[in-house]
């Protein structure tokens, strides 16, 4: 599927998105256990967070949970999404801009941020963007020195069961559920194409460290999708000039 389809296809769940999440068991915990693995010191006091992807607030909320005195910013390409987000009710210091993974250069995070992030969480997006090597090297150009990123993802390339499982629930709960109450299915069905297709865990370790990241792991999310869903990590090292320039996308 197309970015530019992916975006619409978002756009027009997005007034479903809610509610498809909810009935994925463990969906928001993880998401907060991810954003706690940011580690940022107190409760993020003076922190810039970027949330990219942001969707309809999901992530955004995972955020001030592990971080509730940092200035969060979510970015997302998706106008129907940002509006989602944009309608529940937030501290002044959270922020949402529309923009595709394009924009995110130095210029424009100090136009929107006032300066470099501190940390950058991105919760289901970098199987989405069509460059994920120039992504990386992007997050990397907006990140202060010894700033940390987060990446909350599907990985199933590396385990045959876990692969079985996603195919399982994505065929027999996610598809027909989100045909039910959007009254398409291309999105979901891209959803277990994309992830399916998708770096396994070493893979994406790998991308990270090339792209000039350091202190680059990966842990796992429990319950159901143990295996499945994991959260990558990785610094920028302090007094790096910046290896890690541009990159579209959004989330499923």
């Amino acid at each position: 599927m197309k970015l530019g389809t992916v975006t619409e296809e978002f756009d027009h769940a997005a007034s479903a998105y809610d509610r498809l999440v909810a009935a994925n068991p463990g969906y928001h915990r993880d998401l907060r256990v991810s954003a706690r693995r940011l580690a940022l010191t107190e409760a993020g006091r003076g922190l810039s967070v970027l949330d990219l992807g942001c969707g309809t607030g999901a992530s955004t909320a995972a955020l001030l949970h592990a971080a509730p005195r940092a200035r969060i910013l979510g970015v997302d390409s998706s106008q129907g999404m940002l509006e989602a987000a944009r309608a529940k009710r937030w501290p002044e210091e959270v922020r949402f801009r529309y923009a595709s993974a394009q924009d995110l250069t130095p210029a424009w995070v100090e136009e929107h941020l006032g300066g470099p992030a501190d940390a950058v969480f991105a919760a289901y997006l970098i199987r989405n963007v069509p460059d994920p090597d120039t992504f990386l090297s992007a997050v990397g150009s907006v990140l202060r020195p010894g700033g940390r990123l987060v990446l909350h993802e599907y990985s199933v390339a590396d385990s045959v069961p876990a692969g079985w499982v996603w195919s399982a629930v994505c065929w027999g709960v996610v598809i027909p559920a989100g045909r039910a109450l959007t009254g398409r299915s291309d999105l979901f069905r891209y959803l277990w194409r994309s992830v399916r297709e998708f770096d396994g865990r070493e893979g994406l370790l790998d991308r990270m460290r090339r792209s000039g990241l350091d202190m680059v792991r990966s842990a796992p999310l429990p319950g159901w999708q143990y295996g499945i869903t994991h959260t990558f990590t990785g610094r920028r090292p302090p007094g790096s000039a910046g290896k890690a320039g541009a990159a579209g996308g959004g989330r499923v």
